[in-house]
């Protein structure tokens, strides 16, 4: 699984026109899914991304996470996160998962985020949707979690 972070001051995703999810000051979460991806390794994903403190502090240091500041998540699913270009200039995406596992595990994400934050603080795009996504990012900060560098290594 991968995570692109994005400290943001505001994001928000728009499918056919319409805006369907927006925050303010938070964290604007692009999520690549691979086809031996599981709950657990979710979990563990969503508590580290949740966890960093990457938001400044009085002191203007990088200490603060995102419930002290009552941060708000987008969370985006992007199978592209896989793209393997190793080949030629086409990637290929055959490490992403199917939509028949990857659905259910991006869906499963939302409702931890929401049991952990609640649901006022987290805002979605809409799974296999053309979307367009627009930010504000705050620094700029980006950071990329892999689960292959985060947990021993079993898939992927």
């Amino acid at each position: 699984m991968r995570f692109v972070i994005q400290r943001v001051r505001s994001a928000s995703v728009t499918i056919d026109g319409a805006v369907v999810g927006s925050i303010e000051r938070g964290f604007l979460i692009l999520i690549g899914i691979c086809s031996e991806d599981t709950k657990e390794i979710a979990d563990k994903m969503l508590h580290k991304a949740l966890g960093l403190r990457i938001f400044e502090d009085a002191d203007g240091k990088t200490n603060l996470d995102l419930n002290t500041v009552d941060g708000k998540v987008l969370l985006i699913s992007q199978f592209t996160l896989y793209a393997d270009c190793r080949k030629g200039n086409r990637p290929s995406f055959t490490n992403a998962a199917t939509p028949a596992i990857a659905e259910p595990l991006y869906e499963y994400m939302i409702k931890e985020c929401e049991s952990l934050l609640g649901k006022d603080r987290v805002q979605t795009g809409r799974f296999g949707a053309d979307m367009k996504v627009s930010l504000l990012n705050d620094g700029p900060f980006t950071v990329v979690l892999d689960s292959d560098e985060i947990l021993p290594k079993v898939h992927c």
